[in-house]
């Protein structure tokens, strides 16, 4: 995508949480302005720090352009920061009632050809159009942690998605160096629908004592190919975002199997969050961005 093509680009992200982060680093790391916004205001006096943090990891990484200005970062307590933005991308917590309501109240604040896209890991995306009054504005795109490690996002298309809310999508993921994989819509789409019961699954095996979660990752990834294991993974996603997405999936299909075990559980009361705390099924020593 052409240097002209992203400065027609701005963003403007929903939540300063863990996705929230790695998406603004992602789009300030290839030159795209981002509006933060973020309503606790201890979070969002972190997330310049954060992004930072995010952005300096990325650069040792040599994950984003090195000959790329920056773009510039705005964080706001309000959704009205939203206002003048191409694309609007929503990352916060995994609860139906939040997303909708933030998603509404940013569909009033933007013009009727910004598209609307929700970061969701597991609630379909005609659940949450049905609570917004054009849901040919709405789509999924579900980048992976961190995103700007992960090249490939996959993009959920509900039945009510438009043609021109897909294309406007497709150029902002170009922007972002990005490569969509569109999806139909469900609970947890294809990665989450697969990958997180797999995740429940492991912890039920470290929970039950058959194995120490170190065994279980090397298994996983020494003989099936799982590239960092399971529970590795588990606590790069955040184990309260495991544990949220894990609700929904058993909510929404019925499947036990999906809902999330009491050892996983145990660590999110205890606030082992994985990397992001600096203990989750390992411990890291301090919290890592």
């Amino acid at each position: 995508m052409s240097r002209e093509t992203v400065e027609d680009v701005s963003l403007a992200v929903l939540g300063a949480g863990t996705m929230g982060l790695g998406i603004s680093a992602l789009a300030v790391g290839h030159g795209v302005p981002v509006t933060l916004v973020e309503t606790d205001p201890a979070t969002a006096r972190q997330a310049p720090a954060a992004v930072a943090a995010h952005l300096r990891m990325a650069q040792m990484m040599n994950a984003l352009p090195a000959d790329r200005e920056r773009g510039e970062l705005t964080v706001t307590g309000s959704l009205a920061g939203t206002a003048g933005a191409s694309a609007v991308v929503e990352a916060v917590t995994e609860y139906l009632a939040l997303k909708t309501k933030v998603l509404a109240e940013t569909a009033a604040l933007t013009g009727a050809e910004v598209p609307l896209v929700s970061n969701t890991s597991a609630i379909p995306i005609d659940e949450l159009a049905g609570h917004l009054p054009d849901a040919a504005r709405l789509i999924g795109t579900h980048f992976m942690n961190p995103p700007y490690l992960i090249p490939t996002v996959e993009v959920v298309r509900g039945a009510g998605t438009g043609e021109a809310t897909l294309a406007a999508v497709r150029r902002l993921l170009g922007a972002l160096a990005r490569t969509p994989v569109v999806v139909g819509d469900g609970p947890g789409f294809v990665t989450s629908r697969i990958l997180h019961p797999m995740i429940n699954d492991a912890a039920r095996v470290v929970q039950e004592g058959t194995a120490t979660a170190e065994a279980v990752d090397t298994l996983m990834r020494d003989c099936l190919g799982h590239r960092t294991g399971p529970l590795s993974t588990a606590d790069l996603i955040g184990l309260d975002n495991l544990a949220d997405s894990l609700r929904v999936l058993a909510e929404r299909t019925g499947d036990q199997r999906a809902a999330p075990c009491q050892l996983l559980l145990d660590k999110v009361r205890d606030g082992h969050l994985g990397r992001k705390t600096g203990r989750g099924f390992y411990h890291y020593g301090k919290a890592q961005p």
